[in-house]
């Protein structure tokens, strides 16, 4: 466990560590999902776009190629500094928690890649679908991007070692107390890291009954990057869009 008073998600995706271990990530296969969702909710051309939880700001980035006036927060001080080299006119990166309502309406607010169930406080995450709700204009869509949590526990590979850059990562995966846990242990440089990602193995049911809490409507539920049906056994995403 990391010995810190932040949320694990602080100090973790703060670390350079954790760039380097996910750096091989299929961003091709990011772009055609963001094509397929833009295309989707047919978000008018200059529209405005909020990427929550944005990271480094490459969908945000991306986003922007396309011709949307594009908003990234991430928690991560570290990744929006990185970030805020690509701003533009109509390219923005702030600090913010998503939690709490940020001070702008969207045509549409992204939340990608299973960025969502992160909170120790389990308001945290009600709270952060009323924000999106708060962020969303008269005619917004609210998307959320979660990985499906039957397939992903289903399919849970209990031990692997992952090298990369020469440091071999030890991955060791749980299910705990209905939470998805990863324990990340490493030596770098002479020094043993271990860091842990924890994430609530949220269901579909359970969105939906955030989402009623929150007072959104569920409009439509896809499986994957390509906007197939979901299946509850088969997908390997679960991606909703509200308002």
């Amino acid at each position: 466990m990391i010995k810190s008073e932040k949320e694990w998600f602080a100090s973790w995706f703060d670390s350079p560590f954790y760039h380097i271990l996910y750096k091989d990530r299929d961003y091709t296969e990011a772009q055609q999902f963001m094509d397929n969702l833009t295309n989707y909710l047919n978000i008018p051309e200059g529209g405005k776009i909020l990427d929550l939880a944005c990271g480094k700001g490459r969908h945000s980035i991306y986003l922007n190629t396309l011709g949307y006036n594009v908003t990234g927060v991430d928690l991560s001080a570290n990744s929006i500094t990185h970030a805020k080299q690509f701003e533009n006119e109509t390219l923005k990166f702030n600090v913010h928690d998503m939690s709490k309502p940020y001070k702008e309406q969207f045509d549409a607010v992204f939340n990608l890649f299973t960025s969502f169930g992160y909170f120790d406080k389990e308001e945290d995450n009600l709270n952060t679908i009323k924000a999106i709700k708060a962020e969303l204009n008269e005619s917004g869509f609210g998307v959320i991007d979660f990985m499906n949590s039957e397939y992903v526990i289903d399919n849970l590979v209990a031990e692997d070692v992952k090298t990369v850059e020469g440091i071999a990562f030890t991955q060791k995966r749980s299910v705990v107390d209905g939470y998805i846990i990863k324990d990340i242990s490493f030596t770098a440089a002479g020094e043993d890291y271990n860091f842990q990602e924890r994430v609530r193995g949220f269901t579909l049911a359970d969105f939906e009954t955030l989402f009623e809490q929150a007072g959104v409507y569920l409009l439509d539920i896809f499986g994957d990057f390509k906007l197939n049906p979901f299946h509850a056994k088969q997908s390997e995403r679960l991606i909703m869009i509200f308002k």
